[in-house]
């Protein structure tokens, strides 16, 4: 038996949540929340390549608060397996020899349930190394779930013990904290974003968000690209420090966004009647790492005609496609990571290299136990404002 927290199907804390979340924040940790401290059996590795991990620290995404607080979109439903334990982003140790790695070893994990941990034939995703495009995420001897953290068979980072894949497992450096290391799955993300992007030398690209997908896609772009200036859109004073650390030319607050672009672009602002401004001219690429209506809108206003517009955060509804049409604007999402990117090798041996050298320190703010989930999650949705970047669940501690 171990300790876990357990996300569970509840179409009543769904709505009210979504109903009400935004308006009392309190609710969401509180009587809406669809999560629940509790004992349960180990999940098994009895297949071969599988081996259990025992998670050490464990990372409190964005799209863990998006489910928690039903703000995520249904149309992930018929891709996760309930009850789960969440928890994508760990650095933990193998409880077993997993092929190659001795017990003992402190891995971290790419995340994503492709067809060779299913056990079944490699779709076209898999096969061309394009694994975050796995198309049997709900098939094989796993239980559906796009990731782990996502389905009932694997546990996940939230929980004392956990399974995982070979193909998931990357060995964790002699010397890296345990603090860095944990930071490997967002950063792998980053990386992906960061070459989708496709930022030809001298390039302007401007990053709308600063809390960990912004700042990170912002360091892969400096240190993986050749781009020219880099703008990052902050809301708040640790964030546009952290902006600038990370490899930011400029950093605005959300409301200087159009005058800062028009400015170091030369292009030209237009005011529609009862609509919003938007530029003719703009950056070349930007980059939305918020998925909020707002930003998305920002965005696509900003980028010139032509330009590439890369969605790194979870989208959310209502934003304005218009000038997607009339800017012939190239959108491009960007999910997860993959084992082969652009530049020849897996996001997270890239990520790794990212975490020994960056100036990652203080970046995971807060470690909770498991038993103070709610302070977490709280923290966690409030972490902007508090100058926090990454909240951690410390599993040891639990």
């Amino acid at each position: 038996m171990m300790l876990a927290l357990e996300m569970y199907r509840s179409p009543a804390k769904y709505l009210a949540a979504k109903a009400v979340g935004g308006r009392i924040p309190g609710i969401l940790t509180g009587p809406a929340a669809p999560l629940r401290l509790v004992t349960i059996n180990e999940p098994k590795a009895e297949r071969e390549g599988w081996a259990r991990i025992r998670p050490i620290l464990s990372g409190i995404c964005g799209s863990d608060l998006g489910m928690v607080t039903g703000s995520t979109k249904l149309y992930f439903s018929a891709m996760v397996s309930m009850p789960f334990v969440p928890g994508h982003e760990i650095v933990g140790e193998l409880l077993d020899d997993c092929q190659d790695l001795p017990k003992g070893t402190r891995v971290v994990m790419d995340s994503v349930l492709t067809c060779v941990a299913r056990g079944v034939e490699p779709c076209q995703g898999c096969a061309s190394g394009n694994t975050n495009r796995c198309d049997r995420i709900t098939v094989g001897h796993v239980a559906p779930g796009l990731q782990t953290g996502f389905c009932q068979d694997t546990g996940g980072g939230w929980g004392n013990v956990m399974v995982a894949h070979r193909s998931q497992l990357y060995a964790v450096p002699d010397g890296m904290s345990d603090e860095r290391a944990v930071l490997t799955e967002p950063l792998a993300c980053a990386v992906h974003t960061a070459l989708r992007a496709k930022v030809e030398p001298g390039q302007s690209v401007l990053v709308s968000g600063a809390g960990a997908v912004g700042l990170f896609a912002t360091l892969a772009l400096r240190e993986l690209t050749q781009a020219g200036r880099i703008t990052v859109v902050a809301k708040h004073a640790k964030q546009r420090e952290l902006a600038r650390a990370f490899g930011a030319s400029d950093v605005v607050a959300p409301d200087e966004v159009f005058r800062g672009v028009r400015r170091s672009t030369g292009a030209f602002r237009l005011k529609p009647e009862m609509a919003k401004e938007f530029l003719l001219g703009g950056v070349d690429i930007a980059v939305d790492a918020v998925g909020s209506k707002d930003s998305i809108d920002t965005v696509l206003r900003v980028t010139k005609a032509g330009g590439r517009v890369v969605l790194s955060g979870m989208p959310a509804s209502g934003a304005d496609l218009s000038p997607v049409w009339f800017r012939e604007l190239e959108l491009t999402g960007t999910y997860a990571s993959a084992r082969e990117e652009p530049n020849d090798q897996p996001a997270f041996q890239t990520a790794l290299e990212l975490a020994a050298k960056a100036p990652l320190d203080g970046i995971v703010g807060a470690r909770y136990p498991l038993y103070r989930w709610r302070e977490a999650i709280d923290h966690a949705h409030s972490a902007g404002r508090l100058g926090t970047v990454k909240v951690a669940f410390d599993v040891r501690a639990s």
